[in-house]
């Protein structure tokens, strides 16, 4: 017969620091499930039977960015915590840094998304002849505001925009159209992705530099600390990204701004235990 324990778990015994990325993580990987599922519905309105290989791509640039990403938090989890020094061999570098090489890959090609999509949407003018929404329902389009995409027909259309201005958007195919309001939306909404990528890959290549500088035995200095202070400003612009997440009333995207920086702050937690055992008078990872 099994005997249940009644000993309650000695709390000081827990590692909080790694109980809590567990949180972090598990919390990433279902939010990827979610981009997944909004990238695939979303295409359904902006790809067509002639897209190419590349709209493919840019319409799934969320999940082909998170992958990059959650693959890049592995690495660094796996160089700040869980191998040793002298885990690190040769051929096990020579493969951490092409996995490195493919998933910054993956993060350019994001960015040129981005790119391309603001640039796509700064080109567009208003249809000529058009300045009732009801004259494109027969079309075949899918009117879009916030992100919102609602297939257009007769029965719709009245109440979707009471605009004059409407503007065909997501190239090649133009399959989606905006009215004057949506299109200050999209470009918005384009413009944060955009800044976002970039604050990104600028934390990256900022944590990139602090493990190399680690790895060589450098803890504290001038550079150390500018790279600390400049991951502050960072992480402030994306709470700034996050906060308009919420003003536009896509509370996923904030929720994932959150759980992302809590699990960059992961790798940080990383890098202070580290940072500590290089230099042990150094109280708490503080800055010298």
């Amino acid at each position: 017969m099994m005997k249940w324990s009644t000993t309650i778990p000695d709390l000081a015994q827990i590692n909080w620091r790694q109980l809590i990325k567990l949180v972090v993580y598990v919390l990433l990987l279902i939010n990827f499930g979610f981009y997944i599922r909004d990238d695939w519905s979303i295409a359904q309105h902006t790809l067509g039977a002639d897209s190419a290989v590349l709209d493919w791509t840019s319409a799934f640039a969320t999940t082909i960015d998170v992958s990059a990403w959650f693959i890049l938090l592995l690495l660094f989890e796996l160089e700040t915590y869980v191998l040793s020094d002298d885990a690190f061999t040769r051929g096990k570098l020579i493969l951490m840094y092409g996995i490195r090489f493919i998933c910054y890959a993956f993060l350019v090609h994001t960015l040129f998304a981005y790119v391309k999509s603001t640039y796509d949407l700064s080109q567009v003018t208003p249809i000529k002849g058009v300045s009732d929404l009801c004259e494109l329902s027969d079309n075949d389009l899918s009117f879009t505001s916030n992100l919102e995409y609602t297939e257009l027909d007769g029965k719709n259309c009245s109440d979707l925009s009471h605009e004059s201005n409407f503007f065909l958007i997501e190239p090649p195919e133009f399959l989606v159209v905006t009215d004057g309001e949506g299109l200050v939306i999209e470009k918005q909404l384009v413009w944060v992705d955009l800044l976002e990528a970039i604050v990104w890959l600028f934390i990256l290549f900022s944590i990139e530099l602090n493990v190399r500088l680690q790895d060589r035995g450098i803890a504290t200095g001038t550079i150390v600390s500018g790279l600390t202070y400049t991951k502050i400003l960072l992480y402030g612009l994306l709470w700034a990204a996050a906060a308009y997440w919420i003003y536009r009333g896509h509370w996923m995207f904030a929720w994932d701004e959150f759980v992302w920086i809590a699990g960059f702050t992961a790798i940080e937690m990383n890098m202070v235990e580290w940072r500590e055992e290089i230099n042990p008078t150094d109280i708490a990872g503080g800055i010298k």
